[in-house]
């Protein structure tokens, strides 16, 4: 009798394992996951990538992608896209006009015919270092999962306190520069000058994020999707300054497959009226839907 009751238990244990691969199986930090060249369906869209190439220091992916069904989706302008393995740091663009600077290469790039239709070619870089690249992810900076969102103050001089709670994630401020409109660099004495906050301004923040792969992998599982991180507050491209355009404002914590940490470092940008995007600026950590390309039929 107690063999039977030892192999019944031990014929749930695996039961319940099964299922819980099953649950997981095709995501990857709570993002979809696919081979180049598949479809997913994320943010509202059916969304094809194929032929990951390189060309001119740059990565190159062909995207083709519809509206599915009558249901809410993300506007075209707020795709973003990044590329995922193990780099140096973060690189994302949006997908339309993110081949703006890239005027050498006979391409056509990204753009939406009609609002429920995208098609063309999306630019990500410069990389040169090609055998990091191990494939792109999509996601959108507005869509965000309900009752995920953690916010920290990042003024200037400061920018963000280190900061580590339930999310699981460590933020901590590496630097900290300050601009006016024209591109004047703002010191730490100018808090002193009444004249020197007029108009608008930027603020780049670099920004050190680490934390536990595992938890990391865990929490992101049960929310739903991965964390972003979100510097606020921001103007549409082409900004203030071609550094903002350059490294954005929002940024996919999605570390590639074969790290046991979580170790991300990045800049973000703060734009706008100088005193909003400067003097009360903030960074989130927000939960979002993502989707993940890989060369590699699966990362985990």
């Amino acid at each position: 009798m107690r063999r039977i009751i030892a192999l019944l238990a031990a014929i749930v244990v695996v039961a319940c394992a099964c299922s819980s691969d099953d649950n997981d199986a095709g995501r990857h930090y709570g993002a979809q996951t696919a081979t180049i060249g598949e479809s997913l369906a994320a943010l509202g869209w059916n969304i094809s990538v194929a032929n990951l190439r390189f060309d001119a220091d740059h990565v190159l992916i062909d995207v083709d992608a519809a509206v599915a069904g009558d249901g809410e989706h993300a506007k075209p302008e707020d795709i973003r896209f990044g590329l995922y393995g193990a780099l140096a740091h973060p690189i994302e663009a949006n997908g339309l006009g993110g081949c703006s600077d890239v005027t050498d290469l006979g391409i056509q790039p990204l753009t939406a015919p009609t609002p429920d239709r995208l098609t063309g070619t999306v630019c990500l870089g410069p990389q040169r270092d090609q055998s990091q690249v191990r494939g792109v992810y999509v996601y959108s900076p507005r869509d965000r999962i309900p009752g995920t969102t953690v916010a920290y103050a990042a003024a200037f001089p400061v920018g963000v306190a280190p900061a580590n709670d339930d999310t699981g994630l460590t933020l901590r401020t590496t630097s900290v520069d300050a601009f006016s409109a024209d591109g004047a660099q703002l010191k730490p004495t100018a808090l002193g000058d009444p004249q020197a906050f007029t108009g608008n301004g930027y603020m780049l923040i670099g920004l050190e994020i680490t934390g536990l792969a595992q938890r990391y992998r865990d929490d992101s599982a049960r929310r739903g999707g991965p964390l972003m991180v979100l510097a606020a507050p921001t103007l549409p491209p082409p900004g203030l300054s071609r550094a903002c355009s350059t490294y954005g404002a929002s940024l996919l914590v999605l570390p590639d497959a074969s790290r046991d940490a979580v170790n991300v470092r990045a800049s973000l940008c703060t734009q706008g009226e100088i005193n909003e995007a400067l003097l009360y600026a903030t960074v989130s950590l927000v939960g979002t839907h993502a989707a993940l390309w890989t060369k590699e039929a699966s990362d985990e």
